[in-house]
C-alpha cells in the first residue's frame, strides 16, 4: 500500500514537474510575442515618420513650383477641347491632318521646319536628297495579325483596336516625318509581317 502511495505521489510530482515546464515554455512564448508585437510597433512608427517627411516634402516642392496661369477660354471651346481629350491617338493623328488641308498650315515640329530650309537651299544645286519620310500602309496582305503586331511595335501608343483598324484601313500612313534609316526599317518589319509598304 505504501509502495502504491509513493508511486502516485511520483507520478503526481511528474505531472507537476511537466506543467511547469509548460508553463515556462508559455511565458517564453509569450515573452517573444511580446517583444515582436513591440518591434512591431517600432516599425510602424517608423514607417509613420517617413510617410510624414515624405508628405511634408511634397508639400514643399508645391510650395515651390508657382502655379501655372489657366488660360481662360470660352465654353464653345472647353466643350471642343472635353471632345478632342475622348479621341484615340490615330483619331488625334487624322484631325491634325484634316485641319492641316483644310487651312493648308503645318503641325510639323520646328525640328522638320528646319531640315526642310536646309533642303530648299540645297536645291538650288541639285536635287536634293530626301531625309525625312512617310510609312504608308499599300496593303495589309494575307496575314494581318502579323502586320498589327508589327505596326504596334512601331507605334506602340496604338491600342490593339487601334492597329486593326489601321491594317484595314489600308493604304493608311503609319509613320511620318521618320529619317531613312526608322523608314527602311518600318517597311523592312511590315514587310516581314506580309504587308506591302510605300514611302513617299
Amino acid at each position: 500500500m505504501a509502495d502504491e502511495d509513493t508511486k502516485k505521489a511520483e507520478e503526481a510530482a511528474d505531472e507537476a514537474q511537466d506543467a511547469a515546464k509548460e508553463a515556462e515554455k508559455s511565458e517564453e512564448k509569450a515573452e517573444a510575442a511580446k517583444e515582436e508585437a513591440q518591434e512591431s510597433a517600432e516599425q510602424a512608427q517608423e514607417a509613420e515618420k517617413k510617410v510624414e517627411e515624405a508628405a511634408k516634402e511634397v508639400k514643399e516642392e508645391v510650395k515651390e513650383k508657382p502655379s501655372q496661369p489657366k488660360i481662360k477660354v470660352s465654353a464653345k471651346l472647353e466643350k471642343i477641347i472635353g471632345e478632342i481629350e475622348k479621341l484615340s491617338v490615330l483619331e488625334l493623328s487624322e484631325l491634325v491632318k484634316a485641319l492641316e488641308e483644310k487651312f493648308g498650315v503645318t503641325a510639323a515640329a520646328p525640328v522638320a521646319a528646319a531640315g526642310a530650309g536646309v533642303q530648299t537651299g540645297s536645291a538650288d544645286e541639285g536635287a536634293s536628297e530626301q531625309t525625312t519620310f512617310n510609312v504608308i500602309l499599300a496593303e495589309s496582305g494575307a496575314n494581318k495579325i502579323s502586320v498589327i503586331k508589327a505596326i504596334r511595335e512601331l507605334v506602340p501608343t496604338l491600342g490593339l483596336k487601334e492597329a486593326k483598324d489601321l491594317v484595314d484601313a489600308a493604304p493608311k500612313q503609319v509613320l511620318e516625318g521618320v529619317n531613312k534609316e526608322s523608314a527602311n526599317e518600318a517597311k523592312q518589319k511590315l514587310e516581314t509581317a506580309g504587308a506591302k509598304v510605300e514611302l513617299k
